[in-house]
């Protein structure tokens, strides 16, 4: 079999993919459930996970960071956020607007994700012909 890492950029940019759509359900969860007492707003880490283990491959090019990325790591990590200050007796943590503009900032970054993953296989195909 041939090894090649032509398909790097796209395995790590279908994973924040994956992860963005991950955070798009906590988002709703969170618009859903804003006036549900002692909910906790939820999120999903993966930008920390992602500087994480680009960071592993020090003074190296991108290229070769992204083809030694560990894609098992690379993963969208859900989370509670119990640290941020509720406004509310009930103890409910979501601040709607708040919510809304995180939704908004996540549709369009997964918009661009997605964008990205079409540039490359695109990319492919012109090398190709």
């Amino acid at each position: 079999m041939i090894q090649t890492n032509v398909f790097d950029y796209i395995r790590v940019l279908d994973k924040a993919a994956d992860a963005s759509w991950l955070r798009n359900e906590a988002i709703s969860n969170n618009i859903a459930n804003k006036d549900t007492p002692g909910y906790k707003r939820q999120d999903v880490a993966f930008e920390s996970v992602l500087k994480t283990e680009l960071g592993r491959s020090r003074y190296k090019a991108m290229d070769q960071k992204v083809s030694e990325v560990k894609l098992d790591r690379l993963q969208g990590r859900p989370y509670t956020d119990y640290g941020s200050f509720s406004y509310r007796l009930d103890g409910n943590n979501v601040d709607p607007e708040n919510e809304q503009v995180m939704l908004a900032e996540n549709q369009l970054k997964y918009q661009g994700l997605i964008s990205g993953i079409n540039q490359e296989f695109q990319n492919l195909k012109t090398v190709m012909q």
